[in-house]
């Protein structure tokens, strides 16, 4: 079963999830894509839908959506957004299409976070895939030279500037061994935005789509 297979499983079992009268968040990415394309088939059950960027707006709309601001809605019953690591613990990596901040507050609002992910994303610990932070322009130097002394590898992504207006700086090598400690850490420092761990708003459920089908972890 190729990537693309399993993308489109773990985005057919979070309908499940989808009750009657639904405020529901959408999260950015390739696995999400298949979901949005699902939508249309249970559209009478929802009642207003949340977007994390403009490239989910856009395609949610090309399926007839009309997309609320999170501001009208105030907080959202369900959260469904794909990932780039995950681990058993629930604990992600999001952010290598660069929406985490949008992505974050939607997690934040959210009664309920659902993340699908394929087996290949599933990890033992976070960090190797490369740690998105979001930083304002003018402190991008200042955030990358506190990055090395933590011994990580902070790559600007060039010609990227996000819904916010902001920069991306991608970590490599950094060593997460601890989410909620590193993820404090790093939103202490001044002109950081958000950081692409998510391990205090972790996810709910974990729906991670192999071979042999969709499993869940949590509920």
């Amino acid at each position: 079963m190729d990537q693309s297979e399993k993308k489109l499983n773990a985005a057919k079992a979070s309908l499940e999830y989808i009750q009657n009268g639904i405020i529901l968040g959408v999260g950015t990415g390739s696995t999400v894509d298949f979901l949005i394309d699902l939508l249309p088939s249970i559209r009478n059950k929802i009642e207003a839908v949340v977007s994390s960027s403009a490239e989910t707006k856009a395609r949610l709309e090309k399926h007839g959506f009309e997309v609320s601001m999170l501001n009208q809605v105030g907080d959202v019953d369900l959260y469904i957004d794909g990932a780039d690591e995950a681990t058993k613990h629930l604990h992600l990596i999001k952010g290598g299409s660069g929406a985490l901040t949008r992505e974050k507050v939607l997690a934040g609002a959210a009664r309920k976070f659902v993340c699908i992910i394929d087996d290949s994303k599933l990890v033992g610990m976070l960090g190797t895939f490369p740690l998105p932070i979001e930083v304002i322009p003018m402190a991008q130097a200042f955030v990358a030279r506190q990055l090395l002394k933590l011994r990580g590898q902070p790559i600007w992504r060039e010609n990227f500037v996000t819904e916010n207006g902001n920069h991306i700086l991608d970590v490599h090598n950094l060593t997460i061994s601890n989410p909620l400690e590193t993820e404090t850490r790093l939103n202490q420092f001044p002109g950081v935005l958000t950081v692409g761990i998510f391990s205090h708003r972790p996810a709910d459920v974990l729906l991670i789509a192999d071979n042999s089908g969709v499993r869940t972890i949590g509920q």
